[in-house]
């Protein structure tokens, strides 16, 4: 969300974008506001974030903070469920059309919320959509011929990217990030990577890969990252970068 507002409110002289979380942070599921959030927050007119549930702190902000603007960047992005009652799947900037959709979002209502700078607003919307656009068709181009598509992956980051990509889930091996599987969850996906001839397994940067190193010492399967952009560079072009590592890896990984 802070790469986006940084395109979004990008040279807008009296706009000042502040991330409220520490860029080391990750995905916000467990993330208690702080004392230090509240005071950031107190000086601001207006809140940005991913929104599907993704920001559990939610609920204290808005009962002490009733007049700050709110901006949920996925509003209007179908959401795909997550595994068992985890609720929906939150994590849809991973998918390239999902965050062109929520920087159009971001945009617009940065535009409402702050007329006098509309027209910066929007402009630069434009600007970063295309940018993202023309990752988009390099990513495909690259990636539509594969014929191996069946991927293992360590956290439920990814449903929206590979349905992007048409790239097939088969196991996923720690749905919340720091939930070890049991011996039996490691035997199943064992199994399932062997009798599947799986040949990828995706760790993420931000998390231990100590189960995918197990599964692939039993399998024969490589361990690879692939980023799903919650940590890493606060600058401009740090999403997109991203997603180019990624195409890379997925290269390697499925040819």
């Amino acid at each position: 969300m802070y790469i986006m507002a940084l395109n979004v409110a990008k040279d807008i002289p009296n706009v000042n974008v502040i991330d409220m979380t520490k860029p080391t942070a990750g995905c916000l599921h467990d993330y208690s506001a702080t004392p230090a959030d509240m005071k950031n927050l107190e000086g601001a007119n207006v809140l940005i974030i991913n929104g599907a549930g993704m920001e559990s702190f939610m609920s204290k902000i808005t009962s002490q903070m009733p007049n700050l603007k709110i901006v949920e960047a996925s509003k209007g992005i179908e959401l795909i469920k997550g595994a068992g009652d985890t609720g929906d799947n939150a994590h849809v900037w991973v998918s390239i059309s999902n965050a062109i959709k929520q920087v159009q979002t971001i945009g617009d209502q940065l535009a409402l919320l702050d007329p006098n700078n509309a027209p910066k607003y929007k402009e630069n919307s434009k600007v970063y959509i295309k940018k993202l656009e023309a990752q988009r068709a390099k990513m495909h181009l690259a990636l539509d011929g594969l014929k191996n598509r069946d991927i293992v992956t360590f956290h439920e980051a990814f449903p929206y990217f590979a349905k992007e990509f048409n790239l097939n889930i088969v196991a996923v091996i720690e749905r919340e990030p720091g939930s070890e599987p049991s011996a039996k969850e490691l035997a199943e996906t064992i199994d399932k990577v062997n009798s599947l001839k799986v040949k990828a397994l995706f760790a993420e940067p931000q998390y231990s890969t100590r189960a995918a190193q197990t599964i692939a010492k039993e399998t024969g399967a490589k361990v690879y990252t692939l980023d799903p952009g919650v940590t890493g560079p606060m600058e401009v072009d740090a999403y997109i970068n991203m997603m180019d590592s990624n195409l890379k890896t997925l290269q390697e990984a499925l040819k």
